[in-house]
């Protein structure tokens, strides 16, 4: 007689499984825990079979989506932030720093030149020129090296620097001293000098201006780069919180959601202000470079060839009109500060340039010192006309003298008057670029925290807007 199968109770024995039967979820070490059964994938399909499932996934998404579009906007506008600081505080002095380096040595060449024509009769005020263009040459290429990395390939032109000045002034007192005794060596040492200004100083401090000037245009590009990738997560996350609420009205056929829309105006109004504040600054970097950066960078340039023609007419009678290599000089360099028509001058030069790019604050200083110069060039060709005659001292005197009553006919003092009137222009320039970009990086790093709690509004906002409608499920 067959026993009977208990199916209740205590000890019932389950009945056989059917063929086929999908088997029961496994129990992970005795303890009665269930272990679902799929990967990922299959659990965030069944999540999405419901419709609070669904509200769930999509809340998910819009606050990671709109806390990733205020962090990283953030990120990127304060790095841009961090890029106009720079500019202001560190590549545009720096830059600038190296053009005065460039500049002070090249006025100090040409200084040491006018005082050995002089002799005993050097006034005090060309002996403090020149050696107060030492000093700030000096004092500049020792803050620039203290600002400096140690890897940077910049420290080595720094070096060269520090090392040549007291070189070159060590070739100038013997210069001077030699001249002051009559000795005809002393001009050969003011030469000598000369010689290593233009050779290994003028090159170095040139090729350091450069590098600066490079630094300062990489500053001043990540300031001014546009954030395309808040642009485009901007973009993502008002898609995705239009896209909700469409999904929502034809499932609800409720037009408003308080939360979502007080999400999307989050975000929306975080673009603007990101919109807003980068085409601002990149409007006032691009204004501070066209009026200041750029013209500056050319009077410079101006600058530098307006001594470097100086110092050739100097050493021209230094060298008592024995070398042509100086007259050669002379012409070179003024025809790389203007070139020259019948009546009127126009062209590429660097002194028409600097003219033609100046903002208006300094186009008055610019046509007085445009006019100094040619006044220099009209008294440098009438000394060269008395020197043909075979007067050397005479055409000496109409270039430079101690004689009181005659310095202002000479032209020592056109170029003194045309170098004073590109200094100012110089000031006023370098006040332009910093009217314009001061400020700029304040501007940025409000926008930064400013779009970055917005982000975070937009996905407290979302949250709350679809946990409202997940509330109606329960």
């Amino acid at each position: 007689m067959a026993t009977p199968v208990r199916t209740e109770g205590p000890g019932a024995l389950a009945p056989d499984r059917p063929t086929g039967s999908v088997p029961a979820p496994r129990r992970a070490g005795g303890t009665g825990a269930v272990v679902p059964s799929g990967g990922p994938i299959a659990r965030l399909g069944r999540v999405t079979r419901t419709a609070p499932g669904r509200l769930r996934l999509a809340g998910a998404l819009l606050a990671v989506l709109t806390l990733v579009f205020g962090a990283l906007t953030a990120v990127q506008v304060n790095s841009r932030a961090a890029a106009a600081q720079r500019v202001v505080r560190n590549s545009q002095p720096l830059s600038q720093s190296a053009a005065e380096i460039n500049r002070s040595l090249a006025d100090a060449d040409a200084t040491a030149a006018t005082g050995f024509l002089l002799a005993g009769a050097e006034p005090r005020a060309v002996r403090e020129r020149y050696e107060q263009d030492l000093r700030t040459a000096s004092q500049l290429i020792s803050e620039s090296a203290s600002r400096t990395p140690d890897s940077s390939p910049l420290r080595e032109l720094l070096s060269k620097l520090n090392q040549q000045v007291p070189v070159y002034a060590g070739l100038v007192e013997t210069a001077r001293a030699n001249n002051r005794q009559g000795y005809p060596l002393g001009g050969a040492y003011q030469r000598y000098a000369s010689e290593q200004m233009r050779t290994v100083l003028l090159p170095a401090a040139a090729e350091f201006s450069a590098s600066e000037d490079a630094l300062l245009a990489a500053d001043m590009a990540a300031a001014r780069a546009t954030p395309w990738a808040g642009y485009l997560l901007g973009l993502l996350a008002l898609t995705g919180l239009v896209w909700v609420q469409l999904a929502l009205f034809r499932r609800t056929n409720r037009v408003f959601n308080l939360g979502l829309l007080a999400a999307t105006a989050s975000v929306l109004a975080a673009v603007l202000w990101l919109t807003v504040t980068a085409t601002g600054a990149d409007t006032a970097l691009a204004r501070a470079n066209r009026e200041g950066g750029v013209p500056l960078r050319a009077l410079n340039s101006a600058r530098v060839d307006v001594l470097t023609a100086r110092l050739a007419e100097n050493l021209h009678y230094v060298a008592r009109g024995s070398s042509g290599a100086y007259a050669d000089l002379w012409s070179k360099t003024t025809e790389h500060l203007v070139t020259t028509n019948p009546g009127r001058e126009t062209g590429t030069g660097t002194l028409v340039r600097a003219q033609s790019l100046a903002p208006a604050v300094a186009q008055a200083p610019l046509a007085r010192a445009l006019s100094d110069y040619q006044q220099w060039r009209e008294r440098h060709t009438a000394a060269t006309a008395l020197e043909n005659q075979g007067d050397y001292q005479a055409a000496l005197d109409a270039t430079v003298t101690a004689r009181e009553a005659d310095a202002a006919g000479t032209a020592e003092a056109a170029f003194a008057a045309a170098d004073r009137e590109l200094y100012d222009a110089a000031v006023l320039e370098e006040g332009e670029f910093r009217d314009f970009a001061l400020g700029v990086d304040k501007d940025l790093r409000t926008a930064a925290v400013a779009i970055a709690a917005l982000g975070l509004l937009a996905a407290a906002a979302a949250l709350r807007g679809l946990g409202r409608r997940l509330a109606e499920y329960r």
